[in-house]
């Protein structure tokens, strides 16, 4: 028992060392990325469309969806209570500051994550890494940067789109039944809005993007030797994602509220 339990301890040391190392490598090869013009700008263009573009279509039905049950639940029981003014209170802070950037991070680390982890992998196992490695190309510089910067400005793009279609779907569904003009609408939710609510947004959206790229590429570099390593590492990935992110959450929350 002792011996496993040391055996645990090493693994997990080690892990931490490695993985402290490959951050240190990331953000050395990030200072000089954009002074490379060969190096990456293919590979950042497809992961953004890949990880923006494609998703939105999920991210359009998920705020839209989300705005429309805050709406009819807040006209529904505020009026009763004489609080109806708050409806706009909580769209921001449901939609704005704290929904809608984690809920683009689960989208992402579904779609994004899962891919970036298992598209590594599978080089690892198929060696195109040790072929990179012999022709004087850099892994980190060519394959983690890119998707780094990718999946980040993907993430805060789609933050903002997840906020404004998710209310502009709730004050579409409002008019549905409750007529209201859109000045007001718009009045409404600018008079609760604050400059620490956009921030406090595109911060986690930020946050979460490095989060997600930096796990998933870490993981799909963890790969050895078999292709079934390749969705083991994956699954690791996902669930490391989500765990960070949420704890990353609560303590941006915290930050936003001190």
């Amino acid at each position: 028992m002792v011996a496993r339990i040391g055996h645990w301890v090493n693994g997990k040391i080690r892990d931490s060392v490695y993985a402290a190392g490959y951050f240190y490598e990331t953000i050395k090869a990030l200072l000089l990325f954009f002074r490379r013009r060969q190096v990456g700008y293919k590979v950042l263009t497809m992961q953004m469309l890949f990880t923006g573009v494609e998703a939105l279509g999920v991210i359009s039905l998920l705020s839209l969806s989300l705005g429309a049950v805050i709406i009819i639940e807040g006209l529904i029981l505020l009026p009763q209570f004489g609080q109806g003014d708050l409806i706009y209170t909580i769209l921001i802070t449901i939609i704005t500051r704290e929904l809608g950037p984690i809920l683009t991070a689960f989208i992402i680390i579904a779609r994004s994550g899962t891919a970036i982890s298992t598209e590594i992998g599978n080089m690892v196992v198929s060696h195109e890494i040790e072929a990179y490695v012999s022709f004087g190309i850099n892994p980190i510089s060519y394959l983690v940067v890119p998707r780094f910067l990718g999946v980040t400005f993907s993430m805060v793009l789609l933050n903002l789109y997840f906020n404004i279609f998710g209310l502009i779907g709730s004050y579409l569904l409002g008019t549905l039944m409750q007529p209201i003009g859109f000045s007001e609408y718009l009045n409404g939710l600018l008079s609760v809005l604050t400059t620490a609510d956009i921030i406090s947004s595109l911060g986690k959206s930020a946050v979460f993007g490095m989060i997600i790229s930096l796990v998933s590429t870490y993981y799909g570099f963890k790969v050895e030797r078999a292709t079934t390593e390749v969705p083991q590492k994956a699954i690791k990935a996902v669930g490391h994602s989500i765990v960070l992110c949420i704890l990353a959450n609560v303590v941006l929350t915290l930050f936003y509220y001190l």
